[in-house]
């Protein structure tokens, strides 16, 4: 298991964990992060990452994609 931002680009990972605090957890289930869905890491601007989830493209930046455990 390891933080979202060290999976591979383009690589398609199940998310295992989420961590933070209840107000961060509630943030990424309603931009469509759940444990048990899938996700990779479509392209990285700076410190922030576009992801696909469920089929739409997020930006979360390094400090929330640290919380997601895939």
């Amino acid at each position: 298991m390891m933080p979202l931002v060290f999976a591979e680009k383009e690589e398609p990972m199940i998310i295992k964990r989420i961590g933070g605090s209840p107000e961060v957890k509630k943030h990424l289930e309603d931009l469509g992060f759940n444990v048990g869905g899938e996700v990779s890491i479509v392209s990285s601007l700076g410190t922030n990452l576009i992801v696909k989830v469920k089929e739409s493209r997020v930006a979360v930046s390094d400090e929330l994609a640290r919380k997601i455990m895939v």
